[in-house]
């Protein structure tokens, strides 16, 4: 291996109910196809250096900011990698930006993750109410069968933002007349991770109870900005800005060679 690339991806449409396997699965056949240079462990059952960076997003939930990196062979350009990945994976699966790791671990740069809840036909005024006695309490004890068996945490601590925003549903692209609550919330990642649903459990608790079921997106994630309590570019530092390290939008590509 010879250079470490790092690769933030998209999960949109019907593949956020795609399973975190089988887009492994996706990614290493697109991989192939773009004929990328890949390392592979050593050993008698090599595997190829794809590695997932930080808590993949659930099941049935959207994501504009996954991550993963590729070591590879030989030096490769990062942005016609992005678009030969691009074009070898299915429509959904889009590739937004390629890095070369220049600094250290990626996983220690995603601190905290923003996200959006749509909640259809859910009441506004409940909503704000719950969601300032959500933010008004020190602690939100929720529950959540794991694993190792139910499990009670505080749902409070790692929520850094929370808010309601008045909406309008939409349906296959077409905006309508019926309301749409949307919750934002940045969260830090912690031990337990605290999910979208573990806050939506606490706002119950509240007195918000959702009629139908939250259409989720992961916007964003990075390391926290103190100074607008956001996350920033997990990308910043690796950005080589004399080979334009912004990423074009997934769906332009350039030809050539890797």
């Amino acid at each position: 291996m010879v250079q470490r690339l790092r690769v933030r991806y998209a999960k949109r449409g019907r593949l956020r109910f795609t399973s975190h396997r089988d887009i492994s699965r996706a990614v290493e056949r697109a991989v192939r196809r773009a004929d990328v240079p890949v390392a592979f462990s050593a050993g008698f059952s090599p595997h190829p250096r794809i590695s997932y960076v930080g808590a993949a997003a659930p099941t049935g939930v959207a994501s504009e900011a996954e991550y993963l990196e590729i070591g590879v062979t030989r030096q490769c350009d990062p942005e016609r990698l992005r678009a030969a990945l691009d074009t070898s994976l299915p429509p959904g699966l889009d590739v937004l930006a390629v890095v070369e790791a220049s600094t250290g671990n990626l996983a220690d740069q995603l601190e905290c993750s923003v996200w959006e809840l749509r909640l259809p036909r859910a009441d506004p005024a409940l909503a704000a109410t719950a969601v300032e006695r959500f933010n008004a309490a020190e602690r939100v004890e929720v529950e959540r069968l794991t694993k190792k068996g139910l499990r009670r945490f505080d749902a409070r601590e790692a929520v850094l933002n929370l808010e309601v925003i008045e909406g309008t549903e939409t349906t296959a692209g077409q905006a309508s007349s019926q309301p749409c609550v949307i919750l934002r919330m940045v969260v830090r990642h912690a031990t337990p991770a605290v999910r979208p649903d573990d806050v939506l459990t606490g706002l119950r608790l509240a007195g918000f109870a959702p009629p139908v079921p939250p259409e989720v997106t992961r916007l964003a994630q990075g390391p926290l900005d103190v100074g607008t309590g956001e996350p920033a570019d997990p990308f910043g530092l690796d950005r080589d800005v004399t080979r334009g390290g912004g990423a074009e939008p997934a769906s332009e590509h350039v030809g050539g060679d890797l």
